[in-house]
Formats: C-alpha cells, structure tokens, sequence
C-alpha cells in the first residue's frame, strides 16, 4: 500500500470526542522515546506530521491522522518513564486504557519497542494486558539501524524468550523498522493495507 495522503484531524483527552466515523483505526503505542513519531512520519513520508522531541513524553493526547481518506492512524501517548507529574500520568494512563477498551473501530494496535534493549517489564505488561483483552496487536522493533545485524537478532530472540516463557503460546506478528533508513516502511504499509483490503471483503 502507498501512502498518498495524510492530514491531521483531531487532538483529545477524551475517547467520546475521537471522530465519529466508522473507519477503521490502527494505534501506535510505546514507551516514551521509542521513537514513535519518526516512525509515523517515516510512514507517511511527512516531515513533522508527528511531532518528534528528544524530550520523553511529548504525544501526551490521542492524536488522529487519516491516511489515503480511508483510514485513521492513531497516535497516543507514550507509557513509561515521561517526565510528567503522578497525577499526569495516572490521567494518561486512563484515558490510553478508555481507548482500547471502548474505540470500537480499532483494527489492531502496534506496540513499538526499541530494539536496543532487553525487554522492560513496563512492555511487557502493556502486551499481556492487549492480550488478555484480546486486542489485536503486533510489535514493531525501532531503531534498527543502531544495531548490528547479529545484534539485532540476538535481542529479538532475546525478547522472544522471554515473552514465550510467560503466559504468551506463541510470538506477536512484529515488524523491524528504523525511521533513518526507511526499514519496514513497506512491509508496515503493506500489513495494513492488506487488512484494509479484507475489510472490505
């Protein structure tokens, strides 16, 4: 699938408020930092459609895009280490959950990991609790480039032991990416797309 179009529609706290409409939506989530925004922007080939920061914690509401005027990609807040106060993340913590608990036109969600570090706890738990609600969701490993091949792999077989010896039967559906270098840009697209494509069927 090739991304023609993509345009900002609304920015909320509140899941009631997101768009009325039926059309599908694919969220992307992860620890603060992971590298979230350059991704989005890598996929729809814009520059500052997302707003990239050094700084964790900067997506701090539901972000909605529609890409190709037929589906939603859903930018949230990242979970984790964002430098915002108890009470702050509490709230954003609740209104992440309102999201995947109430968004009925949600498809599937993308959990994306940095492929640099062994796997955190705070991932973990997120994955189980998509799983345990039976939200559709598959990982997308950033920041490939950072890493040797041989690297990468190890740390990929790494998080993939470490999630199938707890309560996971088989490995999620993930993706490697890297926002430099373009890596998984079609592959991503294409997943999409595709689904897109059985939707309609």
């Amino acid at each position: 699938m090739q991304i023609k179009s993509a345009e900002f529609v609304v920015s909320n706290s509140d899941v009631s408020k997101c768009p009325n409409t039926m059309i599908p939506e694919y969220a992307f989530i992860g620890r603060s930092n992971v590298g979230k925004s350059s991704l989005i922007n890598m996929l729809t080939s814009r520059k500052s459609l997302a707003k990239t920061s050094g700084k964790p914690g900067k997506t701090q509401l539901i972000n909605h895009f529609l890409i190709n005027k037929n589906w939603h990609l859903v930018d949230l807040p990242g979970y984790g280490y964002a430098r915002v106060s108890k009470k702050d993340k509490k709230y954003f913590q609740k209104f992440i959950t309102d999201y995947f608990e109430q968004r009925r036109q949600l498809i599937s969600a993308f959990v994306l990991i940095d492929c640099r570090h062994a796997p955190q706890p705070v991932d973990t738990e997120f994955m189980e609790y998509l799983g345990e609600r039976e939200i559709p969701f598959s990982i997308i490993f950033t920041k490939a480039d950072k890493l040797k091949p041989n690297a990468l792999e190890r740390n990929i077989e790494h998080y993939k032991k470490t999630l199938l010896e707890g309560a996971w039967f088989a490995f999620p559906n993930y993706f490697i990416s890297s926002a430099t270098n373009n890596t998984g840009k079609e592959e991503i697209a294409n997943y999409i797309g595709d689904i897109n494509t059985n939707l309609k069927d």
